[in-house]
């Protein structure tokens, strides 16, 4: 099921654009060589240096800032900033999770960890798991993890189970879809702990122990910058706007786009990525909120190309698709949440239909 996009590139005279041919595997090959010999997948070390950096710094002061007029209500306006630079954080560590910031598994891993549970409180083993998995079968209702039935549903057979109180939620998910987003902050924490079940004991103490460190450190700051009105009224709004960017950051980039049939014709990487996945235009700003994941096509298609390569391989990607009569969506980003949110809308057609 999907939505119509409001960019596509068929190749001209093509009426099928989505019949793949019979080695749908070799689609990529041709472009995964033309990637590597412009050096797009070589990993900018220097750039991640200077992110990585510059966020610290900011960060930083956003702390001493809090220590500063943490006496006044002015410090709630430290709250979005925070938020912003959160997200800023979040990104790094997913660009960590993907490799993308060096080769070295052990330094990726320990990146993600300070970003991940140190910084943010969310289990970097956790979200890499569900991420990579993500990542293996977008959109596909048995393997992606991001569309299993859950506090929103993506298909119709998993609206027509609902009942209850998550029936009212599938009928109106699309408009409760940004406001469920300012508890995903939390969510995050709260489902990183609990994946502490699942990992090995080594892993679970590093993790745990890092889990700890950011709560600890976290309700420490707030303590002893601010009375405990200020406290309270500056971490929900802190939580809530960092959910809400993240909740913006991903929402555009799936959903309401094709979802893979098991029973149905069998895609190669090429297809099964670009199919699934939505593009939203702009310029450095856009980049610089989305995270780069603004360029989703692209970054399915190389997981590890670095996020400041993403824009450079995207002529490349589009032309390659449209030789192969293979639609790639590209979209503005009001118009992307427009696309996602009335394909919500419409999976819950049926159960407000019953009323």
């Amino acid at each position: 099921m999907s939505l119509v996009t409001e960019t596509a590139l068929p190749h001209p005279g093509n009426p099928a654009p989505r019949q793949s041919p019979p080695d749908t595997g070799s689609e990529f090959t041709p472009l995964l060589r033309d990637v590597k010999g412009q050096g797009l997948l070589d990993r900018r070390t220097g750039w991640y240096a200077r992110t990585i950096v510059t966020n610290a710094l900011a960060l930083a002061a956003v702390v001493t800032g809090m220590a500063l007029i943490g006496g006044s209500w002015w410090v709630l306006v430290l709250a979005p900033v925070l938020a912003v630079l959160c997200a800023r954080t979040a990104f790094i560590g997913h660009d960590a999770g993907h490799a993308q910031i060096c080769g070295s598994r052990v330094t990726s891993r320990r990146i993600g960890l300070i970003h991940g549970n140190l910084l943010l409180g969310m289990s970097y083993a956790w979200w890499n798991d569900k991420h990579n998995r993500h990542h293996a079968n977008p959109n596909h209702v048995d393997k992606d993890p991001d569309v299993a039935a859950d506090v929103l549903v993506f298909t119709s057979e998993q609206a027509a189970t609902r009942t209850g109180f998550r029936g009212w939620l599938t009928r109106h998910q699309a408009w409760l879809f940004f406001p469920l987003t300012l508890l995903e902050g939390l969510a995050l924490k709260l489902y990183g702990f609990k994946d502490l079940r699942r990992q090995s004991g080594r892993e679970r103490l590093v993790e745990g122990t890092l889990l700890l460190a950011h709560v600890a450190g976290y309700v420490t700051l707030l303590a002893t910058t601010m009375p405990l009105a200020q406290a309270l009224a500056f971490a929900a709004l802190h939580q809530a706007l960092f959910g809400l960017h993240l909740g913006m950051a991903f929402a555009p980039n799936h959903k309401g786009m094709e979802m893979p049939d098991a029973d149905g014709e069998k895609w190669g990487h090429l297809r099964r990525q670009v199919l699934t996945s939505r593009n939203i235009r702009g310029g450095v700003l856009t980049d610089w909120f989305l995270g780069g994941l603004n360029y989703q096509v692209e970054h399915h298609l190389f997981p590890s190309m670095p996020r400041p390569h993403l824009r450079l391989a995207q002529s490349m990607v589009k032309a390659h698709c449209r030789d192969l009569g293979i639609p790639y969506t590209e979209t503005g980003l009001i118009d992307s949440y427009r696309q996602a949110l009335r394909y919500m809308h419409e999976v819950g057609e049926p159960l407000r239909a019953d009323i």
